[in-house]
């Protein structure tokens, strides 16, 4: 028995799966998801077309161990779409405690229902650096500095 769909919309419910149960072997699966020419950008990548975005999944699948997504809420307006969601991985070379970064996505899709702007908004000083050793001390240091 499949798990009830997250979203009356069909093209989200399908997206918003996919990303959930996303791992390093379904990778190939994201052609189905992106149109050849998607547009994708986060804080530190900016690409288009499904080899490029591909190719930053999976460098996070290399980077990170046990990365996932848990998508938070959905809203839906015609072709465009917003997830806030929390990734949850754990980097191999610092902290092995799980770490968690909030953020979300706005995501237009195309009439095939597939996803042709991606672009993902958080914080990367204080859901990333913040938790790297050294890094981290200095990006604390600055915030309490700016907040004094």
């Amino acid at each position: 028995m499949s798990a009830p769909a997250r979203h009356a919309d069909a093209r989200v419910a399908r997206i918003v799966e996919a990303f959930e149960t996303l791992t390093e072997a379904n990778l190939a699966r994201l052609p189905a998801l992106y149109t050849p020419d998607a547009f994708f950008k986060d804080p530190f990548n900016e690409v288009r077309g499904t080899t490029a975005i591909e190719g930053i999944f999976r460098h996070m699948f290399t980077a990170l161990d046990a990365p996932r997504f848990v998508v938070r809420d959905i809203v839906v307006d015609g072709d465009q779409c917003f997830l806030t969601w929390d990734f949850l991985f754990r980097m191999k070379r610092f902290a092995r405690d799980e770490q968690c970064i909030r953020g979300g996505s706005h995501l237009r899709l195309a009439p095939d229902g597939r996803i042709a702007m991606h672009r993902d908004y958080w914080d990367a000083a204080e859901e990333l650096y913040e938790k790297l050793p050294v890094v981290g001390a200095l990006m604390r240091w600055l915030k309490r500095r700016a907040n004094s």
